[in-house]
């Protein structure tokens, strides 16, 4: 890669460790906040295979490797959502979680962080189907 070539927000953000710890922090923030137990409910008693996959799409998202594509197919994100009653409430819950993960990355790229959170926000109102 030359040096004037841009890098991916994948890179940017740290890579595989810091989606990783990213990913982590989320569901563990989700596991045990009050206020974002009505979507913990939406989950798996074991949330290893929801961080998996979460970490599996974050990477691809990001301009990662296509873990997710690779081992699922394409996300089709909505589509897996629509069985959960998602309105702003679950996604500001969701937000809850994802930004206070960012916020404990420490990343001192602000204009990246800030980024992601307006995509993620997009995104997750993207889910709201009620």
């Amino acid at each position: 890669m030359s040096l004037n070539q841009e890098l991916s927000p994948y890179e940017r953000i740290g890579g595989d460790k810091a989606v990783r710890q990213l990913v982590f922090r989320f569901y563990e923030l989700m596991d045990s906040q009050s206020e974002t137990q009505h979507i913990r409910a939406m989950h798996p008693d074991d949330l290893s295979l929801s961080g998996d996959k979460l970490y599996k799409y974050l990477s691809g998202w990001l301009g990662g490797p296509q873990l997710y594509v690779e081992e699922y197919g394409h996300p089709q994100l909505r589509a897996r959502h629509l069985p959960f009653q998602i309105s702003q409430a679950e996604s500001d819950a969701w937000m809850l979680c994802m930004n206070t993960a960012l916020d404990e990355l420490a990343h001192d790229d602000e204009l990246l962080i800030s980024h992601l959170r307006q995509s993620l926000r997009q995104l997750a109102t993207h889910m709201h189907n009620q």
